[in-house]
C-alpha cells in the first residue's frame, strides 16, 4: 500500500462535514512539521485554517485545498458507511474521496519525496488548507489572503487541488473560472381570489415574459480563454398551496455564471432592465460568489503541462469550465494558479470515489512540478 494511500484512507475516515475539520489538518500538520514546515493556525470564526510553510525565501510556491466535505446523502444507498473508505476494483469509496482528500495526501506524499531528493531546493513551499471550501467560504481562504497580503506575504505559484480531471487522469487542467453572481428576485403583486381577476395582480403572470427574456438573453460571446456567460433559475417560489388564491408574491432565484466580457455592475444592470419592462413593483438583491480568473501561458501552466505529460502521456486541456473554487480568493493577488486533481465525476455523488493508481500518478505528477518550479 502507497504511502498517498495510506492517509487518504486516514482523512477519509474523518467525518469533516463543513465547516467542521475533524482533525484532518491535525494530522497534515504533525506529517509536515516532520518534514520542516513551520505550522500556523489563521483560524477565523468557525473555520480552521492551515498556513504551512518551508523555507523563507521565493520564489514561494503553495499547494491549497480545503479538508471540508459536503454531507452524505442518503447512507442506505452507499455501498458502505461514506466515513469508512472502502476499496474495491481499484477504486476507493467514501465520501471527500476525489473531493479532495485524495489530492491533500498526494500534495502531502510529493513534498516528502521532493524534499527528500532536493533538500536544498530553491524557494519555499507552502500549504493553504481550509475547513470552509464546500459552505460559505467567508471565513477560510479569504481571510487567509488577506492577514498574508497584509504582513506582506506574496505566493508566486500555487495548485490548488480540485478534481479538474475530466474522463482520464490528467486530461483536463483548471486554468481559470469563470465568475458566479446570485440574484435574488421578489415580484409583489397583489392576492386575491381567481374568480376576480381584476381585483388582484398575479406576479405569476408577470414573471412569464421576464423569464423568457432572461432565458433567451445572449449575455455574451465568451473569449479565447472563456465560453459565454450563462443564465440558470435555481429556485421559484410562489402560491398558498389552494387552488383558488393568487398570491400576492413571486420570489426566484437565479445564476449567473460569466467571462471576463462582463462586470457584476453590467450584469446587476442589464437583469434590472429587463425586470423593470415587466414590473414596477419589486425588489432584487445580489450576492457575488467570485470574479472570472485566468493565468494565462506562462511558468507554472509550463510546468504543470510537462508533468502530467511525463506521468499520463497526454497533454491536457486549459479549462475555464466548471463551477467555483477557492482559486478565486487566490488568483486575484498576482499568483500564477491552476486547479490540478483527479476525475471529477463522482464528486458530490452517492459513492464518491477515486482511482488508487490516479492518487499515485497525482503524487508523482506534484512532485514533478516541484521539480520544474524549484530546481
Amino acid at each position: 500500500m502507497s504511502e498517498t494511500l495510506t492517509l487518504t484512507q486516514a482523512l477519509l475516515k474523518k467525518a469533516s462535514l463543513t465547516p467542521e475539520d475533524a482533525g484532518c489538518m491535525d494530522l497534515m500538520a504533525d506529517y509536515l512539521q516532520q518534514r520542516g514546515f513551520a505550522i500556523e493556525w489563521m483560524n477565523f470564526g468557525d473555520t480552521k485554517n492551515l498556513w504551512a510553510r518551508r523555507g523563507n525565501t521565493s520564489p514561494l510556491f503553495a499547494f491549497a485545498g480545503h479538508t471540508d466535505v459536503v454531507p452524505t446523502g442518503p447512507l442506505d444507498e452507499w455501498h458502505a458507511p461514506p466515513f469508512e473508505p472502502t476499496i474495491k476494483d481499484g477504486l476507493i469509496y467514501a465520501r471527500g474521496a476525489a473531493d479532495m482528500k485524495g489530492s491533500l495526501a498526494a500534495m502531502m506524499t510529493a513534498c516528502d519525496t521532493f524534499i527528500a531528493q532536493h533538500d536544498a531546493h530553491a524557494g519555499s513551499i507552502a500549504f493553504l488548507i481550509t475547513s470552509d471550501e464546500e459552505g460559505p467560504a467567508t471565513n477560510g481562504t479569504i481571510k487567509v489572503m488577506e492577514a498574508l497580503e497584509a504582513r506582506g506575504e506574496h505566493i508566486d505559484y500555487c495548485i490548488v487541488g480540485e478534481p479538474s480531471s475530466h474522463k482520464t487522469f490528467g486530461d483536463m487542467v483548471r486554468v481559470g473560472r469563470r465568475g458566479s453572481i446570485n440574484g435574488y428576485l421578489t415580484l409583489i403583486g397583489k392576492q386575491g381570489h381567481v374568480a376576480y381577476p381584476e381585483l388582484v395582480e398575479n406576479p405569476i403572470h408577470a414573471l412569464a415574459p421576464i423569464l423568457s427574456s432572461l432565458t433567451t438573453e445572449i449575455w455574451d460571446e465568451g473569449n479565447e480563454y472563456f465560453p459565454s456567460t450563462s443564465f440558470q433559475i435555481s429556485n421559484i417560489n410562489a402560491g398558498t398551496g389552494v387552488t383558488n388564491v393568487v398570491p400576492g408574491e413571486l420570489k426566484l432565484v437565479f445564476n449567473l455564471r460569466f467571462s471576463s466580457e462582463l462586470t457584476p455592475e453590467v450584469i446587476k444592470s442589464r437583469v434590472t432592465h429587463i425586470v423593470d419592462q415587466q414590473s414596477d413593483d419589486y425588489e432584487i438583491t445580489w450576492q457575488l460568489s467570485g470574479l472570472p480568473f485566468i493565468t494565462k501561458r506562462g511558468e507554472l501552466t509550463d510546468a504543470v503541462i510537462k508533468a502530467v505529460q511525463d506521468v499520463a502521456g497526454i497533454t491536457p486541456e486549459l479549462s475555464t469550465g466548471g463551477g467555483t473554487s477557492d482559486g478565486r480568493f487566490i488568483a486575484p493577488y498576482g499568483v500564477q494558479l491552476i486547479e490540478l486533481g483527479p476525475i471529477n465525476e463522482t464528486i458530490h455523488k452517492i459513492n464518491e470515489c477515486v482511482s488508487i493508481d490516479d492518487l499515485d500518478s497525482l503524487s508523482i505528477t506534484y512532485h514533478k512540478v516541484l521539480e520544474n518550479i524549484l530546481l
